[in-house]
């Protein structure tokens, strides 16, 4: 399946664990081919992924990753550094805030890589510096965020089966058929009408600081991941043994909570705007490149856009293709986009900021088409 392959780097390795498993193979008149899914893109795609694979496009830039770990780690420094030798008053806390949380959140980026093991050809390496960047650098859990991601990427937007949409219905109402759905069934667990409104005081500033911040913890300790959560323990050393040097508690706290509330904004708008807009329905058994397509869209390529969103920018190509390296989605764009022609599927790139402005338009789409179900039968 064209999941198992976007998801298993090392098939020798694996083929190990499945061995055992295999009970044979389909009989010779059974379809290959669900009725549910597209022949005929499920037979272009593969080509396609014979394609990149020839072209060595899932092949990482080590330097690449390299220089972005340098420079994460250069403002991390830079961040305390403003502390020492400026002193703690409005000003240098301002800068060093601003600095630190930009070194988070492109530590969040690389994460991110190193999760899906786009950064080393070995596994074993890409787990190591995952626990270094994610549980030390950030202080969270690097299994905690495979097990929810990988969720989120076999099954985009797809609810009950996509955690990222576990907002709906308790925070949010996602998607036009839910939301007409919460509003005949007379469900209000928020006032959603005004959900675009309260969108900017809740999520954004609020996901990190809350919810991510305990579940990460929560999840690691249920699960039993000890390792990580040894990890996560020398990022809250580290950090309150640098800055509590510097910083009285009053103020090192409201450097942390201050800092984790821009992280989540940074965070939410550029992972929002790639996926909230799109269809967001239930599971419909597609093939791999419809279910990608139509939960994804990108935004438009610049050296800013690459830099401040980690290349989800590209992210229909980061779906199609988890475990490539991000330096090579726009030498797969064009190809993809001729695919998507060719089957007549709408392959969406917008400007960075209307992308933002429509996850605030999609809420308030939803809202309103709840509040019309709501009042009418």
């Amino acid at each position: 399946e064209d999941a198992f392959v976007a998801f298993h780097v090392d098939k020798v390795l694996v083929s190990k664990y499945l061995k055992p498993l295999q009970i044979g193979e389909l009989a010779p008149d059974q379809p290959s081919v669900e009725p549910t899914k597209n022949e005929m893109l499920v037979k272009d795609f593969r080509e396609l992924r014979a394609t990149v694979e020839r072209m060595g496009l899932l092949e990482p830039n080590q330097l690449f990753f390299f220089l972005l770990l340098a420079h994460i780690l250069l403002l991390d420094t830079a961040a305390w550094l403003i502390l020492f030798y400026f002193g703690t008053s409005l000003l240098p806390f301002v800068f060093s805030l601003l600095v630190l949380t930009i070194s988070q959140v492109q530590a969040s980026w690389l994460q991110h890589d190193l999760g899906h093991l786009s950064v080393f050809r070995k596994t074993k390496w890409n787990h190591l510096l995952h626990k270094f960047v994610m549980c030390h650098l950030i202080g969270a859990s690097a299994k905690w965020w495979t097990l929810l991601h990988s969720q989120h990427h076999a099954k985009p937007n797809c609810f009950h089966k996509d955690p990222d949409i576990d907002m709906h219905p308790f925070l949010f109402t996602l998607g036009k058929k839910f939301s007409v759905e919460l509003g005949i069934k007379k469900k209000k667990y928020m006032p959603y009408n005004h959900q675009h409104k309260y969108f900017f005081i809740t999520l954004p500033p609020l996901l990190f600081p809350t919810y991510f911040h305990y579940h990460t913890f929560y999840i690691a300790y249920t699960k039993k991941f000890w390792v990580d959560l040894a990890w996560m323990l020398t990022f809250y050393i580290r950090f309150f043994y640098t800055y509590g040097s510097l910083l009285e508690t009053k103020i090192l706290n409201s450097l942390i909570s201050l800092h984790r509330m821009l992280e989540s904004s940074w965070f939410v708008w550029v992972s929002q705007m790639n996926h909230i807009p799109m269809d967001i329905d239930y599971d419909k058994n597609l093939d791999w490149m419809s279910t990608q397509l139509q939960a994804t869209c990108n935004v438009e390529q610049s050296l800013f856009n690459d830099w401040f969103t980690g290349h989800l920018n590209f992210q229909i190509e980061h779906h199609l293709f988890p475990s490539m390296p991000r330096h090579n989605y726009c030498k797969v764009a064009p190809l993809v986009k001729s695919l998507c022609a060719k089957h007549g599927i709408e392959y969406q790139c917008k400007p960075l900021l209307t992308a933002f402005a429509d996850i605030v338009h999609s809420l308030k789409n939803w809202g309103e088409l709840w509040l019309d179900a709501y009042l009418h039968k």
